[in-house]
């Protein structure tokens, strides 16, 4: 395992977490929220892709568009959690800057509210970025409410785009306060406020999507934070010179089954880990060559419950990971 610059994690306070389908984004997300709380810290974990992942992580209820205590670190501290919902969000913002009150909830009713966010989809990322920068910068009595923020990020094939909110709503509107809240939120995910790490496995398609998305991300001049690589496991029978007869006098010397069947079939399973690690070993030093931190969770023998995301949570944590 390596560790993280801690400057990277002082000076942020919104951690956008993405990555390809089935690498376990949500569950990274939440274990990264479960880090950052620790020590008597407050974070919010967000999500945005209406999936109720992180209710089902944490043996919840589903989330409404309301913030809820979800866990409690052993060293104190607390994780809110929020699922995001584009309608409740219109209709926050609505009465935020327009003052409509009941006015919004018919547009509700009416199936406005739908309409505008199908024919300007763009306007569906400001508004979920929008709430989330809210979170980010809320205060109470002067001082912020939460400590950091974890979003819990679309994939990282649409990653690029809903981050680059104000690109997406330029044809929407020139002046007021839409263009206003996307500039805002633009600023702030630009800023070093903001990290977005991508979280990815040691396979080929899962390891070029990250390098692909972290090169769109430098594009976008959106700061990249680190690479996580999750699910691995310990590196056995590396390096080790593997022949039948070694095979066979071992098995024997264990008092276990060494004919020439279960033999055979043994050092093929073995040859094969070898060459999955070798593989696993050529994906590294690609990800090695993109530059950023690189950090390590475990593969998890037991799923992910509760008990699993605290032990990701300690390895983040045991790597550098830590709040502010």
């Amino acid at each position: 395992m390596r560790d993280a610059p801690s400057s990277g994690w002082q000076d942020a306070r919104l951690h956008v977490v993405t990555g390809k389908g089935g690498t376990g984004k949500t569950t990274v997300a939440a274990a990264m929220a479960l880090t950052l709380a620790s020590g008597g810290r407050r974070t919010l974990l967000i999500e945005v892709e209406g999936r109720q992942g992180i209710a089902q992580l944490f043996d919840v209820p589903p989330l409404p568009y309301q913030e809820r205590k979800i866990a409690v670190p052993p060293d104190g501290g607390e994780v809110r959690a929020l699922a995001v919902d584009a309608e409740e969000a219109l209709l926050e913002y609505l009465e935020m800057f327009y003052r409509l009150g009941g006015a919004g909830r018919m547009l509700k009713r009416l199936g406005a509210i739908d309409f505008a966010t199908t024919i300007a989809p763009g306007l569906r990322d400001v508004l979920l970025t929008g709430k989330v920068k809210e979170a980010v910068t809320r205060t109470d009595k002067s001082h912020r409410v939460y400590d950091a923020v974890v979003l819990d990020a679309p994939p990282t094939g649409r990653i690029g785009r809903f981050l680059n909110v104000t690109a997406e709503v330029a044809g929407l509107a020139k002046v007021g306060p839409i263009k206003s809240q996307s500039e805002g939120v633009a600023a702030l995910l630009r800023s070093p406020m903001t990290a977005v790490h991508v979280v990815t496995v040691l396979e080929d398609m899962p390891v070029q999507e990250t390098i692909d998305a972290i090169g769109e991300l430098e594009e976008l001049d959106l700061p990249v934070g680190t690479v996580i690589v999750n699910m691995t496991r310990p590196p056995l029978l590396a390096g080790a010179k593997l022949t039948q007869a070694g095979l066979s006098r071992g098995l024997a010397a264990a008092g276990l089954p060494h004919d020439r069947a279960t033999v055979t079939g043994l050092l093929s399973e073995a040859r094969d880990q070898q060459s999955r690690l070798a593989q696993e070993g050529r994906l590294r030093e690609e990800l090695d060559e993109v530059g950023r931190p690189i950090l390590e969770l475990p593969f998890l023998a037991d799923g992910v419950g509760l008990s699993g995301l605290f032990t990701l949570a300690d390895a983040l944590a045991d790597q550098g990971v830590h709040g502010h």
